[in-house]
Protein backbone atom coordinates (compact mmCIF):
# COMPACT_ATOMS: atom_id res chain seq x y z
CA UNK A 1 0.00 0.00 0.00
CA UNK A 2 1.38 3.45 -0.94
CA UNK A 3 2.47 5.28 2.75
CA UNK A 4 3.46 8.71 0.81
CA UNK A 5 3.29 11.53 1.07
CA UNK A 6 3.37 11.13 4.77
CA UNK A 7 0.29 13.35 6.99
CA UNK A 8 2.81 14.91 9.56
CA UNK A 9 0.05 17.30 11.15
CA UNK A 10 -1.75 13.94 12.00
CA UNK A 11 1.90 11.91 13.01
CA UNK A 12 3.39 14.97 14.57
CA UNK A 13 0.60 17.02 15.21
CA UNK A 14 -0.40 20.36 14.13
CA UNK A 15 2.66 22.72 15.59
CA UNK A 16 5.21 20.00 15.57
CA UNK A 17 4.82 19.78 11.82
CA UNK A 18 5.81 23.43 11.66
CA UNK A 19 9.21 22.55 13.08
CA UNK A 20 9.75 20.25 9.93
CA UNK A 21 8.86 22.36 7.69
CA UNK A 22 10.70 24.98 9.16
CA UNK A 23 13.91 23.10 8.75
CA UNK A 24 13.51 21.83 5.27
CA UNK A 25 12.67 25.71 4.47
CA UNK A 26 16.40 26.03 6.45
CA UNK A 27 18.25 23.35 4.46
CA UNK A 28 16.26 24.50 1.26
CA UNK A 29 17.60 28.22 1.44
CA UNK A 30 21.31 26.79 2.97
CA UNK A 31 21.49 24.61 -0.43
CA UNK A 32 20.49 27.88 -3.10
CA UNK A 33 22.57 30.30 -0.95
CA UNK A 34 25.61 27.27 -1.33
CA UNK A 35 25.33 27.11 -5.12
CA UNK A 36 25.38 30.60 -5.52
CA UNK A 37 21.51 31.50 -5.90
CA UNK A 38 21.43 34.39 -3.62
CA UNK A 39 24.13 36.32 -6.11
CA UNK A 40 22.10 38.67 -8.57
CA UNK A 41 25.35 38.62 -10.83
CA UNK A 42 25.88 34.71 -10.94
CA UNK A 43 21.80 33.93 -11.48
CA UNK A 44 21.63 37.15 -14.18
CA UNK A 45 25.08 35.67 -15.45
CA UNK A 46 23.14 32.71 -17.03
CA UNK A 47 21.40 34.92 -19.85
CA UNK A 48 24.85 35.83 -20.97
CA UNK A 49 25.67 32.18 -21.16
CA UNK A 50 28.72 32.96 -18.62
CA UNK A 51 27.74 31.13 -15.30
CA UNK A 52 25.06 28.29 -16.27
CA UNK A 53 25.08 27.27 -12.56
CA UNK A 54 21.72 28.10 -12.28
CA UNK A 55 21.03 25.78 -14.91
CA UNK A 56 22.83 22.75 -14.12
CA UNK A 57 21.65 23.05 -10.31
CA UNK A 58 17.49 23.75 -11.29
CA UNK A 59 17.60 20.60 -14.16
CA UNK A 60 19.87 18.87 -11.81
CA UNK A 61 17.21 18.86 -8.56
CA UNK A 62 14.24 18.56 -11.34
CA UNK A 63 15.70 15.43 -12.95
CA UNK A 64 17.08 13.55 -9.25
CA UNK A 65 13.43 14.77 -7.68
CA UNK A 66 11.75 13.49 -11.13
CA UNK A 67 13.34 10.16 -11.15
CA UNK A 68 12.57 9.39 -7.55
CA UNK A 69 9.15 10.05 -7.67
CA UNK A 70 8.17 8.00 -10.53
CA UNK A 71 9.92 5.30 -9.53
CA UNK A 72 8.71 5.56 -5.82
CA UNK A 73 5.32 5.46 -7.78
CA UNK A 74 6.01 2.42 -9.59
CA UNK A 75 7.33 0.82 -6.57
CA UNK A 76 3.78 0.97 -4.44
CA UNK A 77 5.86 3.47 -2.23
CA UNK A 78 4.19 7.09 -3.21
CA UNK A 79 1.13 7.48 -4.64
CA UNK A 80 1.77 9.94 -7.41
CA UNK A 81 -2.15 11.03 -7.02
CA UNK A 82 -1.38 13.12 -3.85
CA UNK A 83 0.90 15.22 -5.43
CA UNK A 84 -0.24 18.55 -5.83
CA UNK A 85 0.00 19.34 -10.13
CA UNK A 86 -0.57 22.92 -10.56
CA UNK A 87 -3.38 23.03 -13.22
CA UNK A 88 -2.37 23.99 -16.62
CA UNK A 89 -4.02 27.43 -17.95
CA UNK A 90 -2.22 27.82 -21.25
CA UNK A 91 -2.04 31.11 -22.73
CA UNK A 92 -1.83 32.95 -19.28
CA UNK A 93 0.92 30.57 -17.92
CA UNK A 94 2.94 31.75 -21.65
CA UNK A 95 2.43 35.50 -20.67
CA UNK A 96 2.96 34.93 -17.30
CA UNK A 97 5.86 32.77 -17.54
CA UNK A 98 7.13 35.61 -19.96
CA UNK A 99 6.43 38.45 -17.46
CA UNK A 100 8.16 36.40 -14.71
CA UNK A 101 11.17 35.90 -17.30
CA UNK A 102 11.63 39.50 -17.96
CA UNK A 103 11.77 40.58 -14.41
CA UNK A 104 14.15 37.95 -13.76
CA UNK A 105 16.44 39.39 -16.03
CA UNK A 106 16.42 43.25 -15.39
CA UNK A 107 16.36 42.24 -11.44
CA UNK A 108 18.66 39.65 -11.67
CA UNK A 109 16.19 37.29 -9.32
CA UNK A 110 13.07 35.33 -9.35
CA UNK A 111 10.76 35.46 -6.08
CA UNK A 112 12.14 32.66 -4.34
CA UNK A 113 16.03 33.16 -4.86
CA UNK A 114 14.91 37.16 -3.93
CA UNK A 115 14.60 35.57 -0.01
CA UNK A 116 17.50 33.52 -0.15
CA UNK A 117 19.30 37.14 -0.93
CA UNK A 118 16.93 39.07 1.37
CA UNK A 119 17.80 36.40 3.99
CA UNK A 120 21.45 37.04 3.94
CA UNK A 121 20.88 40.79 3.72
CA UNK A 122 21.76 41.61 0.27
CA UNK A 123 19.95 44.84 -0.40
CA UNK A 124 19.19 44.43 -4.33
CA UNK A 125 17.47 41.03 -3.27
CA UNK A 126 15.48 43.43 -0.58
CA UNK A 127 14.59 45.89 -3.41
CA UNK A 128 13.64 43.14 -5.45
CA UNK A 129 11.27 41.73 -2.86
CA UNK A 130 9.54 44.90 -1.95
CA UNK A 131 9.11 44.66 -6.08
CA UNK A 132 7.50 41.39 -6.11
CA UNK A 133 4.90 42.37 -2.88
CA UNK A 134 4.24 45.78 -4.87
CA UNK A 135 3.89 43.59 -7.80
CA UNK A 136 1.34 41.06 -5.99
CA UNK A 137 -0.80 44.03 -5.00
CA UNK A 138 -1.14 45.82 -7.98
CA UNK A 139 -2.00 41.95 -9.64
CA UNK A 140 -4.49 41.84 -6.77
CA UNK A 141 -6.36 45.11 -7.60
CA UNK A 142 -6.30 44.57 -11.50
CA UNK A 143 -6.83 40.67 -12.03
CA UNK A 144 -11.04 41.57 -12.44
CA UNK A 145 -10.09 43.75 -15.64
CA UNK A 146 -8.60 40.49 -16.92
CA UNK A 147 -10.34 37.91 -15.49
CA UNK A 148 -11.79 36.30 -18.46
CA UNK A 149 -8.23 35.65 -20.05
CA UNK A 150 -6.57 34.91 -16.55
CA UNK A 151 -9.28 31.84 -16.10
CA UNK A 152 -8.97 30.63 -20.26
CA UNK A 153 -7.25 27.81 -21.90
CA UNK A 154 -7.66 25.57 -18.82
CA UNK A 155 -6.16 21.74 -19.63
CA UNK A 156 -6.19 20.74 -15.89
CA UNK A 157 -3.80 18.37 -14.37
CA UNK A 158 -1.66 18.47 -17.84
CA UNK A 159 1.91 16.67 -17.91
CA UNK A 160 3.87 16.09 -20.55
CA UNK A 161 3.15 12.35 -20.98
CA UNK A 162 -0.20 13.73 -22.03
CA UNK A 163 0.86 16.20 -24.55
CA UNK A 164 3.22 13.40 -25.65
CA UNK A 165 0.90 10.30 -25.65
CA UNK A 166 3.45 8.33 -24.16
CA UNK A 167 4.28 6.74 -20.51
CA UNK A 168 5.56 8.80 -17.76
CA UNK A 169 8.24 6.27 -17.74
CA UNK A 170 9.12 7.11 -21.08
CA UNK A 171 8.89 10.72 -20.76
CA UNK A 172 11.30 10.00 -17.48
CA UNK A 173 14.16 8.70 -19.06
CA UNK A 174 13.91 10.97 -22.12
CA UNK A 175 14.22 14.03 -20.21
CA UNK A 176 17.10 12.25 -18.41
CA UNK A 177 19.19 11.87 -20.88
CA UNK A 178 18.35 15.27 -22.35
CA UNK A 179 19.02 17.11 -19.36
CA UNK A 180 22.78 15.20 -19.29
CA UNK A 181 23.40 16.29 -22.29
CA UNK A 182 22.71 19.42 -22.11
CA UNK A 183 24.91 19.90 -19.37
CA UNK A 184 28.39 18.62 -21.18
CA UNK A 185 26.76 21.43 -23.84
CA UNK A 186 26.60 23.74 -21.09
CA UNK A 187 29.94 23.45 -20.36
CA UNK A 188 31.10 23.65 -23.58
CA UNK A 189 28.94 27.05 -23.90
CA UNK A 190 30.59 28.65 -20.89
CA UNK A 191 34.19 27.57 -21.75
CA UNK A 192 33.38 29.17 -25.18
CA UNK A 193 31.95 32.62 -24.14
CA UNK A 194 34.48 32.83 -21.57
CA UNK A 195 37.35 31.67 -24.01
CA UNK A 196 38.63 29.07 -21.38
CA UNK A 197 39.67 26.01 -21.50
CA UNK A 198 36.54 23.73 -20.53
CA UNK A 199 36.36 22.62 -16.64
CA UNK A 200 37.13 19.45 -15.85
CA UNK A 201 34.09 17.58 -14.47
CA UNK A 202 34.31 16.08 -10.66
CA UNK A 203 34.54 12.50 -10.89
CA UNK A 204 31.81 11.91 -9.22
CA UNK A 205 29.35 13.14 -11.77
CA UNK A 206 29.87 10.42 -14.13
CA UNK A 207 28.80 7.45 -11.91
CA UNK A 208 26.32 9.53 -10.80
CA UNK A 209 24.49 10.27 -13.86
CA UNK A 210 25.04 6.74 -14.84
CA UNK A 211 23.20 5.74 -11.66
CA UNK A 212 20.35 8.14 -12.36
CA UNK A 213 20.12 6.80 -15.80
CA UNK A 214 20.18 3.25 -14.47
CA UNK A 215 16.89 4.57 -11.92
CA UNK A 216 14.81 6.43 -14.84
CA UNK A 217 15.28 2.83 -16.79
CA UNK A 218 14.15 0.87 -13.73
CA UNK A 219 11.16 2.91 -13.23
CA UNK A 220 10.12 2.53 -17.20
CA UNK A 221 10.28 -0.77 -16.81
CA UNK A 222 8.23 -1.18 -14.28
CA UNK A 223 5.99 1.16 -15.13
CA UNK A 224 3.41 3.19 -13.67
CA UNK A 225 0.67 1.59 -11.77
CA UNK A 226 -3.23 1.17 -13.09
CA UNK A 227 -6.03 2.12 -11.54
CA UNK A 228 -6.63 -1.77 -10.77
CA UNK A 229 -3.31 -2.18 -9.03
CA UNK A 230 -3.91 0.92 -7.00
CA UNK A 231 -7.03 -0.71 -5.87
CA UNK A 232 -5.74 -4.02 -5.08
CA UNK A 233 -3.47 -2.06 -2.85
CA UNK A 234 -5.73 -0.38 -0.58
CA UNK A 235 -8.17 -3.72 -1.52
CA UNK A 236 -8.27 -4.52 1.68
CA UNK A 237 -9.48 -1.85 4.30
CA UNK A 238 -11.49 -0.17 1.13
CA UNK A 239 -13.74 -2.96 0.60
CA UNK A 240 -14.48 -3.52 4.02
CA UNK A 241 -15.86 -0.32 4.53
CA UNK A 242 -18.21 -1.27 1.53
CA UNK A 243 -19.27 -4.33 3.17
CA UNK A 244 -19.99 -2.85 6.36
CA UNK A 245 -22.02 -0.14 4.37
CA UNK A 246 -19.98 2.66 5.83
CA UNK A 247 -20.08 4.24 2.61
CA UNK A 248 -23.36 3.82 1.71
CA UNK A 249 -25.47 7.00 2.53
CA UNK A 250 -28.95 7.33 2.85
CA UNK A 251 -31.51 9.55 0.49
CA UNK A 252 -32.45 11.63 3.54
CA UNK A 253 -28.65 12.45 4.34
CA UNK A 254 -27.68 13.21 0.72
CA UNK A 255 -30.96 15.83 1.01
CA UNK A 256 -29.96 17.24 4.06
CA UNK A 257 -26.27 18.12 2.58
CA UNK A 258 -27.48 19.09 -1.01
CA UNK A 259 -29.21 21.98 1.20
CA UNK A 260 -26.49 22.50 3.20
CA UNK A 261 -24.31 25.81 2.18
CA UNK A 262 -21.32 24.93 4.22
CA UNK A 263 -20.49 21.66 2.00
CA UNK A 264 -20.62 21.29 -1.56
CA UNK A 265 -22.30 17.76 -2.40
CA UNK A 266 -21.48 16.92 -6.56
CA UNK A 267 -23.78 13.91 -6.96
CA UNK A 268 -21.96 11.97 -10.02
CA UNK A 269 -24.73 10.17 -12.08
CA UNK A 270 -22.70 7.16 -13.41
CA UNK A 271 -26.00 6.19 -15.67
CA UNK A 272 -25.92 6.14 -19.35
CA UNK A 273 -27.40 8.85 -21.02
CA UNK A 274 -30.75 7.92 -21.94
CA UNK A 275 -31.47 6.94 -17.92
CA UNK A 276 -30.22 10.16 -16.93
CA UNK A 277 -32.29 11.85 -19.35
CA UNK A 278 -35.16 9.99 -18.19
CA UNK A 279 -35.05 11.11 -14.05
CA UNK A 280 -31.90 12.74 -12.28
CA UNK A 281 -31.37 14.58 -9.33
CA UNK A 282 -30.86 18.26 -9.40
CA UNK A 283 -26.92 19.56 -9.81
CA UNK A 284 -25.89 15.78 -10.90
CA UNK A 285 -23.07 15.42 -13.69
CA UNK A 286 -23.90 12.68 -15.79
CA UNK A 287 -20.12 10.31 -15.54
CA UNK A 288 -20.89 7.12 -17.42
CA UNK A 289 -19.00 4.66 -15.88
CA UNK A 290 -16.41 3.86 -18.59
CA UNK A 291 -15.79 7.34 -17.94
CA UNK A 292 -15.03 7.79 -14.66
CA UNK A 293 -11.25 7.36 -14.17
CA UNK A 294 -10.70 9.83 -16.68
CA UNK A 295 -12.64 12.35 -15.35
CA UNK A 296 -11.12 11.76 -11.59
CA UNK A 297 -8.16 14.19 -12.49
CA UNK A 298 -10.52 16.97 -13.19
CA UNK A 299 -12.67 16.09 -10.17
CA UNK A 300 -9.14 16.57 -7.53
CA UNK A 301 -9.35 20.22 -8.00
CA UNK A 302 -12.98 20.52 -6.82
CA UNK A 303 -13.06 22.41 -3.64
CA UNK A 304 -12.16 21.20 -0.02
CA UNK A 305 -15.41 20.84 1.35
CA UNK A 306 -16.79 18.52 -1.58
CA UNK A 307 -18.28 15.26 -1.13
CA UNK A 308 -19.01 13.29 -4.23
CA UNK A 309 -21.61 10.56 -4.23
CA UNK A 310 -21.88 8.13 -6.85
CA UNK A 311 -25.23 6.92 -8.33
CA UNK A 312 -26.57 4.33 -10.73
CA UNK A 313 -30.16 2.61 -10.58
CA UNK A 314 -29.34 1.01 -7.53
CA UNK A 315 -25.79 0.58 -6.29
CA UNK A 316 -23.94 -2.06 -8.74
CA UNK A 317 -22.47 0.77 -11.43
CA UNK A 318 -21.99 3.33 -8.35
CA UNK A 319 -19.69 0.70 -6.48
CA UNK A 320 -17.91 0.59 -9.15
CA UNK A 321 -17.18 4.38 -9.61
CA UNK A 322 -16.59 4.06 -5.96
CA UNK A 323 -14.45 2.09 -6.09
CA UNK A 324 -12.54 3.69 -9.59
CA UNK A 325 -12.23 7.25 -7.67
CA UNK A 326 -10.77 5.66 -4.11
CA UNK A 327 -8.36 4.04 -6.27
CA UNK A 328 -7.41 7.66 -7.88
CA UNK A 329 -7.36 9.12 -4.29
CA UNK A 330 -9.76 11.10 -4.56
CA UNK A 331 -11.15 12.02 -0.72
CA UNK A 332 -14.97 12.35 0.22
CA UNK A 333 -16.28 10.15 -2.00
CA UNK A 334 -20.03 8.20 -1.04
CA UNK A 335 -22.22 5.79 -2.27
CA UNK A 336 -26.24 6.53 -3.15
CA UNK A 337 -27.69 3.95 -0.53
CA UNK A 338 -30.37 1.82 -3.17
CA UNK A 339 -28.98 4.08 -5.88
CA UNK A 340 -31.73 6.33 -7.93
CA UNK A 341 -34.40 3.76 -7.37
CA UNK A 342 -34.03 4.12 -3.30
CA UNK A 343 -34.46 8.02 -4.29
CA UNK A 344 -37.62 7.66 -6.09
CA UNK A 345 -38.87 5.01 -3.48
CA UNK A 346 -38.46 7.89 -0.92
CA UNK A 347 -39.80 10.90 -2.47
CA UNK A 348 -41.95 10.02 -5.30
CA UNK A 349 -43.65 6.99 -4.83
CA UNK A 350 -46.75 8.38 -4.52
CA UNK A 351 -46.27 9.87 -7.86
CA UNK A 352 -46.34 6.70 -9.85
CA UNK A 353 -49.06 4.51 -10.54
CA UNK A 354 -48.79 0.32 -10.47
CA UNK A 355 -48.42 -0.09 -14.36
CA UNK A 356 -45.06 2.65 -13.97
CA UNK A 357 -43.63 -0.24 -11.79
CA UNK A 358 -40.88 -2.38 -13.63
CA UNK A 359 -41.24 -5.93 -12.11
CA UNK A 360 -38.79 -8.42 -12.88
CA UNK A 361 -36.43 -5.55 -13.91
CA UNK A 362 -32.67 -6.86 -14.81
CA UNK A 363 -29.57 -5.81 -12.20
CA UNK A 364 -28.90 -1.76 -11.93
CA UNK A 365 -31.73 -1.02 -14.35
CA UNK A 366 -34.85 1.81 -13.32
CA UNK A 367 -37.66 0.52 -11.34
CA UNK A 368 -39.99 3.10 -12.48
CA UNK A 369 -41.83 4.13 -16.03
CA UNK A 370 -41.26 7.43 -17.29
CA UNK A 371 -43.55 8.30 -20.11
CA UNK A 372 -41.24 11.33 -21.21
CA UNK A 373 -37.44 12.50 -20.55
CA UNK A 374 -37.87 14.90 -17.16
CA UNK A 375 -34.61 15.29 -16.19
CA UNK A 376 -34.14 17.11 -13.14
CA UNK A 377 -37.75 18.46 -14.03
CA UNK A 378 -39.37 15.90 -12.26
CA UNK A 379 -40.06 17.38 -8.32
CA UNK A 380 -38.46 14.72 -6.38
CA UNK A 381 -34.91 15.97 -8.09
CA UNK A 382 -34.75 18.20 -5.45
CA UNK A 383 -37.62 17.85 -2.68
CA UNK A 384 -37.80 20.50 -0.24
CA UNK A 385 -36.58 19.04 3.42
CA UNK A 386 -38.38 21.56 5.20
CA UNK A 387 -41.38 19.42 4.95
CA UNK A 388 -39.74 16.08 5.14
CA UNK A 389 -38.76 14.21 8.23
CA UNK A 390 -35.11 13.62 7.69
CA UNK A 391 -33.89 10.34 9.77
CA UNK A 392 -30.83 8.64 8.64
CA UNK A 393 -27.50 7.35 10.17
CA UNK A 394 -25.46 9.88 9.81
CA UNK A 395 -22.08 8.57 7.70
CA UNK A 396 -20.54 11.67 6.12
CA UNK A 397 -17.06 12.89 7.95
CA UNK A 398 -15.19 15.50 5.81
CA UNK A 399 -12.09 14.26 5.17
CA UNK A 400 -9.02 17.43 4.54
CA UNK A 401 -7.82 17.36 1.11
CA UNK A 402 -4.31 17.98 0.34
CA UNK A 403 -3.89 21.83 0.03
CA UNK A 404 -2.28 23.15 -3.32
CA UNK A 405 1.59 24.84 -3.18
CA UNK A 406 2.81 27.65 -4.95
CA UNK A 407 5.27 26.68 -7.58
CA UNK A 408 8.33 28.97 -8.34
CA UNK A 409 12.10 28.94 -9.55
CA UNK A 410 13.30 28.21 -6.37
Amino acid sequence: MATFPLPLADLLGHWSSYVVYALIGIAFGMTLESAGFGNSKLLAAQFYFKDMRVFKVMFTAIIVAMTLIFLSSALGILDYNLIWVPPTYLWPGIVGGLVMGVGFIIGGFCPGTSLVGLATGKLDAIMFVFGVLFGIYLFGESVSAYAVFFDSSYMGRFTLPELFNASYGTVVFIIVVAALALFVVSEKVEAKVNNRPQQKLPAWSKPAAGALIVLAIVALVIGQPSNEDRWQAIAGESQAKLDQREVQIAPAELLKYMNDSKIKIMPLDVREERYFNQFHLRGALNVPLRSVQEKAEELQFELANTVFVTMSNDEVGATEAWKILKAESLPNIYVLEGGINAWLETYAADSFAEQDRISGRQPDQLAYKFKAATGSRHPAAEPNPNFLDLKFEPKVILELKRAPVSGGCG
